[in-house]
């Protein structure tokens, strides 16, 4: 079962690079983002470093949505998705495999560049640090919770603002405690170990209602 799991993340992940764009394309997403804010804002240091952890992680939470919509649906069209459900993994497995491949190829790339655009907004080590360390415990979380809204997308043939109507408010917790912690790591005076690990336990909660719940979706679909 663990070389079946494997191995669909090895193949979602070759079809995401063979596709090209996933990577690529959340990064520069996250980086338009972070790069208007200035001149929306103005010249303003203390500003930028005051709300540059909330503007880095709305741009991280909305590049993670990136090719969501294709996720299942590709394999519901072209029947695949039919066959993997005969194979020896459950259907919450498989999708668990298809979001573990999604981060891979998006997610984790948000991840590593996450400091380098954070010096664009005049956030200092320790925010930066916190910053980094949100992102790997929050990113697999809205992950998670865009399976739900993939599997409704490509179950009932629904296009990609579909997701976005259903993960963006289901991500708003992960959203307020990762914040909420590297603003207590850059200022204070909240430690920073209680948002971080509301933020933890919110991320474990969503690993496993995300998979599950889609399953239910592509169940309920196929019935």
């Amino acid at each position: 079962m663990t070389r079946a799991f494997l191995g669909l993340v090895r193949r979602d992940l070759a079809l995401a690079a063979r596709a090209g764009g996933g990577a690529g394309l959340g990064v520069v997403f996250f980086l338009s983002v972070v790069a208007v804010v200035p001149f929306a804002v103005g010249p303003d240091l203390a500003l930028l470093a005051r709300i540059g952890p909330a503007i880095l992680w709305i741009g991280a939470m909305l590049a993670s949505l990136i090719g969501l919509e294709r996720l299942f649906a590709a394999d519901v069209e072209d029947g695949s998705l039919d066959a993997m459900s005969g194979s020896l993994l459950p259907l919450e497995l498989i999708a668990a495999a298809k979001g573990l491949a999604h981060w891979i190829a998006t997610g984790l790339p948000l991840v590593i560049a996450a400091p380098f655009l954070a010096l664009m907004l005049n956030l200092d080590p320790a925010a930066i640090g916190a910053l980094v360390a949100t992102l790997l415990a929050g990113t697999p979380a809205v992950t998670a919770l865009g399976l739900i809204g993939a599997a409704f997308a490509g179950a009932f043939r629904r296009g990609g603002l579909l997701i976005a109507v259903l993960v963006l408010p289901l991500a708003i917790p992960v959203l307020i405690f990762a914040v909420s912690a590297t603003n207590a790591a850059a200022s204070g005076p909240v430690p920073f170990g209680t948002p971080f690990q509301v933020l933890c336990g919110l991320a474990l909660f969503a690993l496993v209602l995300g998979p599950v719940a889609a399953a239910a979706a592509l169940r309920a679909a196929r019935d």
